[in-house]
């Protein structure tokens, strides 16, 4: 059931590993994420639907454990059982005669032997009971009890851990602390002390593509991230790649995505600079078209919001309309649809910076307007309607998205696991199986009668038994003649 519920997990993206995978979603499947969500598919590790059934799991292998860790302490204290009455009903019978040999000799001999092959002996009379393989219980127990560990791991201790993203451009740093975060997912029992003091600093991302010999389409080939890292007073420079995380003080840093983050300048009217910096857009393409929202709440008449698209390598349609044919910047141009209004910047309520509310707003370029949209190559300029002032587009870097995933978790786990295996393969391997040895006095001789029984299956075990009455008899190095019989009974 815990494998089953955890299917969704797989299909649709969750808010701890893959916010923007989930706003994404929301837009292309509104009905579809409406449902979803109200069943908690996007937060399916924390629902409360999958918490019931780990927990059920949990207190099913407990239970399941806590009395059979009692039965198998009191087996393992207490003494082989007795030995049965027909001998000729058990596995393996085999029956020799000793000449010339004594009761206590044989007996004797055997308890070496038995001993030696590590049994537990117990002597009732004339007969030697001997049972061995509590190792297969044990490897039983320490199976279940390694899965309850894993379970109470990852319940617990991954309480302690945290997952977070963030976008960083190409010459800019991130530092370890709660409000660098684009978005952060703590476990329940994350403390903000807990994050330890460092920065990474985006210094080039580097993109290798060449282009598919049979469709013409870029392939990707591989995704460098170049960064400087200071940790405890020290730098250093390492490389991120897709499947090469490095790890920093306890947290391991992935490489999630990338883009490009064109520089806007927005100018008021006399020239002066009222917005500037890099801004990410999300590719929407594998041609990293791409789009992205800027939003300028003070420095001019009124708030102005833009709602644009990115091409890296630009070509027009047949309809008139851009495509980018290409991921590599070999024709960049951006396309702004504005707007003024209040952007509701003010009200207090956080708001997502990768999406424009335009309820409220006024159109202002582009759609019905009788203003065209603001297409700008790389270095351009166009000026804003109304003479609200212009916007450029300075210049273009690249961005990248890592993820910080501190997991407590790992070294508890791979102890577990380990255990799980272990346990496995003795209670797989371990045969438990009794052993009795009879002896019985006829005249100058004595009369040897050999059987075993398994606990479980043990196909072994009928040549186990006649191994052992070999063995003993070449170690009292007396002839002896065998008579088998009742091999393949059963009890």
């Amino acid at each position: 059931m815990l494998s089953v519920a955890a299917i969704p997990g797989s299909l649709v993206p969750q808010r701890s590993a893959d916010p923007n995978g989930v706003v994404q979603f929301e837009r292309s499947n509104p009905e579809a994420f409406a449902i979803l969500d109200a069943l908690q598919v996007f937060d399916t590790y924390t629902s409360v639907w999958f918490s019931a059934i780990y927990l059920l799991l949990f207190i099913s292998l407990i239970g399941c454990i806590i009395p059979r860790a009692r039965h198998h302490w009191r087996a393992l204290r207490s003494r082989p059982p007795g030995t049965p009455g027909r001998l000729s009903r058990m596995v393996g019978f085999t029956e020799r005669v000793a000449p010339r040999s004594t009761v206590e000799t044989e007996l004797e001999s055997a308890h070496a032997l038995l001993r030696r092959q590590r049994y537990r002996v117990e002597r009732y009379g004339d007969s030697l009971s001997a049972e061995r393989g509590y190792w297969r219980e044990t490897g039983n127990l320490v199976f279940h009890a390694a899965l309850v560990g894993v379970l109470a791991t990852v319940g617990f201790a991954g309480g302690f851990g945290y997952n977070g993203q963030r976008v960083i451009v190409e010459g800019q740093a991130f530092t370890n602390q709660l409000t660098s975060f684009d978005s952060f997912s703590p476990g329940r029992f994350f403390d903000e002390s807990s994050l330890d003091p460092y920065s990474i600093r985006l210094e080039e991302f580097v993109p290798e593509y060449q282009p598919d010999p049979t469709t013409g389409f870029p392939q990707a080939l591989d995704f460098t991230a170049y960064v400087t890292v200071v940790e405890d007073g020290e730098t250093d420079s390492r490389q991120i790649k897709v499947n090469e995380p490095i790890d920093i003080d306890g947290a391991t840093a992935y490489l999630l995505g990338n883009g490009f983050a064109p520089w806007i300048t927005v100018y008021a009217p006399d020239g002066s600079p009222v917005f500037s910096q890099p801004v990410p857009f999300l590719p929407q393409d594998s041609n990293l078209t791409s789009l992205g929202i800027v939003k300028v709440p003070d420095g001019l008449d009124q708030q102005l919001g833009m709602r644009g698209f990115f091409y890296p390598s630009a070509v027009q349609l047949e309809s008139g309309a851009l495509s980018s044919v290409y991921p590599e910047p070999d024709r960049p141009v951006l396309t702004f649809n504005a707007y003024v209004g209040d952007l509701g910047l003010n009200e207090g309520v956080p708001r997502n910076v990768y999406a424009l509310n335009t309820d409220g707003l006024t159109q202002i370029t582009g759609g019905d307007t009788d203003a065209p949209p603001i297409v700008l190559g790389l270095g351009q300029t166009a000026e804003l309607p109304d003479e609200l002032g212009s916007v450029e587009f300075t210049s273009l870097p690249r961005f990248a998205s890592i993820e910080v995933h501190h997991d407590p978790t790992q070294v508890g786990v791979l102890v577990s696991t380990i255990l799980v295996v272990l346990g496995l393969l003795v209670s797989l391997f371990v045969p438990r199986r009794r052993l009795w040895v009879v002896a019985t006095a006829d005249g100058d001789a004595v009369r040897l009668q050999y059987a075993g029984l398994a606990r479980g299956e043990d196909p072994q075990l009928e040549r186990a038994v006649a191994e052992f009455a070999h063995a003993h008899g070449g170690e009292s190095g007396v002839a002896r003649r065998d008579r088998r019989g009742g091999g393949a009974g059963r009890s």
